[in-house]
């Protein structure tokens, strides 16, 4: 059988929470029309630049519709780990306007007509891979949510049977920006939520293993930070997996 052509549609998608003008990037397979499941990506620090676009459209290859969000505000993006800080520190200091934007955004992807709103699912890399445990924490509908090199303390204790979600935790074993002592408290906190939850531990990968620039980015502002081909190929490998079970 002749495999159809797929055209990757993407575009800026302009959305709000509250006051607040967020600038989300969308990106779907432009030749079928019908509702799909639809994919929320949330930024690194360094907030939504063209490495989460990638991931993104490499999502929508998968034939699923992407919404890269905007957790900054008006898409903003940071040069240098001193403004990355500040900009993530603004959120987590302020969970609650956090949280509205999660859920703005997600009612911005349940909302497009290429989005089947009862199968979505939500990933984040390094702060939104905090985010994206954030929202099954908090019961949001999501399907599944997967954490890649995320921060794993908690904002919101899950009562048990509270998260609606799958886990997929993607974990740098070398991660030094991740204590023991994190992960502890965090399986602890999935097993009271009687969550569904795989947690993979990738040996020898630092924080930010996914990102190409991760290496360059260590190397330039001494942090602990590098790229790990196999753990970025495996861990995409397990999300689709997932991915598959949950649609």
């Amino acid at each position: 059988a002749k495999k159809k052509r797929m055209t990757i549609k993407s575009q800026i998608l302009t959305y709000t929470a509250g006051e607040d003008g967020l600038k989300g990037y969308i990106a779907f397979d432009d030749n079928s029309e019908s509702p799909r499941p639809g994919v929320i990506v949330v930024h690194e620090w360094w907030g939504l630049d063209d490495y989460i676009r990638t991931r993104a459209d490499r999502l929508a290859e998968l034939g699923y519709t992407a919404l890269a969000i905007d957790m900054y505000g008006n898409g903003a993006t940071a040069d240098s780990p001193d403004e990355a800080g500040a900009m993530m520190n603004a959120v987590l200091g302020n969970m609650e306007t956090g949280t509205s934007r999660l859920r703005a955004a997600h009612e911005v992807l349940c909302g497009q007509s290429v989005v089947d709103e009862t199968r979505t699912a939500a990933i984040g890399y390094c702060f939104g891979g905090a985010m994206v445990l954030h929202m099954a924490r908090i019961g949001m509908p999501l399907k599944a949510v997967v954490s890649f090199h995320g921060a794993l303390g908690s904002f919101h204790a899950p009562k048990p049977g509270g998260i609606k979600s799958r886990i997929l935790v993607c974990h740098g074993a070398k991660d030094s920006l991740v204590p023991e002592s994190d992960i502890e408290s965090f399986n602890a906190e999935m097993a009271t939520a009687q969550a569904n939850i795989k947690f993979e531990s990738y040996e020898g990968a630092l924080h930010g293993f996914t990102n190409p620039d991760a290496t360059e980015r260590g190397q330039s502002y001494g942090l602990p930070l590098a790229y790990d081909q196999r753990a970025d190929e495996a861990s995409w490998s397990e999300m689709k997996a997932l991915f598959n079970e949950v649609f």
